[in-house]
């Protein structure tokens, strides 16, 4: 099998591509690096199964060589986080929705057996129902969600009219080993260990005891990788731990103090994906519990020391927008 994983050397791409090649698959990565680093696939750079190039999503014909004879893509490559896409939303709907048409055109023209796609489940905004099903209503607050869902919304419809085989995956706070370092303010495992290494404080949000769907990255993978084998087309899946858990617990498993920051506007109080869809027609369910998680970053924790360290006044000033427009 052939397999093509745009964003491959991104957070969730890079472990994508580690389960493909011990599946025996040829990799192929498209990465930009944006945010992609090539050192989370250093381990695999002796591996004659995996090739890497550095070519940009928004342009077509860069990436269209890459697709030939292919069987699986893995689309990944997208921009993130909540604040930059406020602040950037052209580059944003360029990257997320434009830069999705051209893989799906590159796919048809390929003729692969299925596409993956890596929605978010920041398009149901703040849901009325916990868990939240994929039938909940999509309430994207922000650029980032929006332009995720608008990608999500062409996968489905290049399904849907052009019989491309396609499977859409709403990933719920997806942490582990790799995840981003950029300078961007955005997840909070990378906020976290940042300010853990420097000895700081971790800056919660409001009260903490907002909780969140934390699922570790591999069993993410995982979810891919059954996805793609399956004889299931055309179809949305929640992908989540099968619980949720408060920021007060993640801080009291990474150990160190906590300083509060003030609530923000459009960000729920809580998320819990309703994993029963993919469990029925999948028969995946995530494996790693939240503490044994954790211990992963741990002792791995070096990855992080490159990070920017946040304080609460960095935070205030790099949010001003985030308050100026969702209040």
């Amino acid at each position: 099998m052939v397999s093509l994983v745009t964003g491959g050397c991104g957070f969730i791409g890079s472990h994508i591509v580690d389960r493909l090649l011990e599946e025996g698959h040829e990799v192929r990565v498209i990465d930009n690096f944006t945010t992609g680093r090539r050192v989370n696939l250093e381990h695999q750079k002796d591996n004659v199964n995996l090739s890497v190039f550095q070519a940009d999503i928004r342009d077509i014909n860069s990436i269209r060589p890459f697709f030939e004879s292919v069987d699986y893509v893995f689309h990944l490559a997208a921009l993130a986080d909540i604040v930059p896409s406020i602040q950037n939303p052209e580059g944003y709907y360029t990257s997320n929705v434009l830069g999705t048409f051209n893989v799906l055109e590159c796919a048809k023209e390929a003729d692969v057996k299925k596409m993956i796609y890596a929605a978010s489940s920041s398009c149901y905004g703040i849901p009325d129902v916990y868990p939240t099903p994929e039938t909940a209503e999509i309430r994207p607050q922000y650029p980032y969600a929006l332009t995720k869902r608008l990608g999500e919304e062409t996968v489905l419809h290049w399904g849907q009219v052009y019989k491309l085989p396609v499977i859409t995956l709403r990933l719920f706070n997806v942490y582990g080993t790799r995840s981003r370092t950029s300078g961007t303010y955005g997840a909070v495992f990378g906020v976290f260990l940042a300010q853990k290494l420097a000895g700081k404080p971790f800056t919660v949000v409001g009260s903490g005891e907002q909780t969140r769907d934390f699922t570790y990255v591999t069993d993410v993978a995982d979810a891919f990788y059954t996805a793609a084998l399956s004889d299931i087309v055309n179809e949305t899946f929640n992908v989540g731990s099968g619980g949720t858990y408060p920021v007060n617990q993640l801080c009291e498993l990474l150990g160190g103090e906590i300083v509060h920051i003030p609530k923000r506007p459009g960000e729920p109080d809580c998320t819990f994906a309703d994993v029963a869809k993919i469990e029925q027609y999948l028969g995946w369910k995530a494996k790693i519990p939240l503490e044994e998680g954790v211990n992963k970053i741990l002792e791995n924790i070096s990855y992080w020391k490159e990070a920017p360290v946040w304080t609460p006044s960095s935070i205030e000033d790099v949010t001003k927008d985030w308050f100026k427009y969702l209040s």
